[in-house]
């Protein structure tokens, strides 16, 4: 199957520092432990088995020196061809903000900013502690990003979907991209309600689609059963349209192989078009990472 993978993570510890790395520990996402010190193209296509990815997306990683980490994927984007695309983290609270955006911007392949903004009562879960969304110096940075032709990447919590559509409502000329279909944390009938509104308060401002990945960090023993109302739930609300598969690796990869979640994806939209299918594994990310 074709694929092209729109959320991957690559890093070399000994070419950029990665402080949740080193050393790693239990996260709610796995035993990071676990984890290869280095993952490039050349580990991923390696474990890719039957899946042909023809273009990968990396997603900033939480480095500790966020505008080396760019300058070191670029730099294996011209040796090895990939990532085709690169999504970068700024800290758009910081003061200088705006220099760190033209920093990155030089880099050919950027395509995008991620600041992760996830906030949650329970310190397992809470990334920032901090509601970047509501501060006017975070939101007006974050505005710049259209004149860099730039997108975000919002990685959120359910509880967070409806301060996130007000400000996609404000941006109509940035292209959100939810990552991890919108994190459904809290797996009881409310948490899932949260969720399931969430999506489509997000979903009904046009500038906002969605990725598909990251389900195994909340379901370490996953079945294709298991994953499936998300999967499903999240292409009721955006649409086939607005929807692009991904592998979350090497983080998912702590509990599942490269392709059997490829394969997983696949068998629960069996029923889909031709056209659904090729749109949410191939066309989509190309059009909204515009590679």
């Amino acid at each position: 199957m074709k694929v092209i993978d729109t959320h991957v993570h690559f890093w070399d510890i000994d070419a950029v520092p990665v402080p949740w790395l080193t050393p790693a520990g239990e996260a709610y996402s796995g035993d990071n432990r676990k984890l290869p010190t280095r993952y490039t193209d050349v580990e991923l296509l390696a474990g890719a088995g039957d899946v042909d990815v023809l273009k990968i997306v990396n997603v900033e990683a939480k480095s500790g020196d966020p505008l080396a980490e760019t300058r070191w994927l670029q730099h294996l984007a011209e040796r090895a061809g990939h990532p085709d695309a690169i999504v970068a983290m700024v800290d758009l609270s910081a003061a200088d903000a705006a220099e760190q955006l033209a920093q990155h911007a030089r880099s050919p392949n950027l395509r995008g900013i991620r600041q992760i903004l996830n906030v949650h009562a329970d310190p397992v879960y809470d990334y920032v502690g901090r509601h970047y969304m509501a501060e006017p110096q975070w939101r007006a940075n974050l505005s710049a990003l259209a004149a860099h032709g730039l997108s975000f990447d919002l990685q959120i919590y359910p509880s967070q979907a409806a301060l996130a559509a007000e400000l996609a409502a404000e941006n109509a000329d940035i292209m959100f991209i939810l990552n991890h279909a919108g994190m459904c944390v809290d797996r009881h009938r409310a948490g899932w309600r949260e969720w399931r509104e969430g999506l489509r308060r997000l979903a009904a401002q046009r500038n906002v689609v969605t990725k598909i990945s990251g389900l195994a960090m909340f379901d370490h023993h996953w079945t294709i059963e298991s994953l499936r109302p998300y999967v499903l739930e999240t292409i009721e609300a955006f649409g086939p349209e607005r929807c692009m598969f991904a592998s979350n690796f090497p983080v998912d990869g702590l509990h599942a192989g490269y392709a059997a979640t490829w394969h997983a994806y696949a068998e629960i939209v069996a029923d889909a078009s031709g056209a659904e299918r090729d749109a949410m594994f191939v066309g989509n990310a190309e059009r909204y990472y515009r590679i």
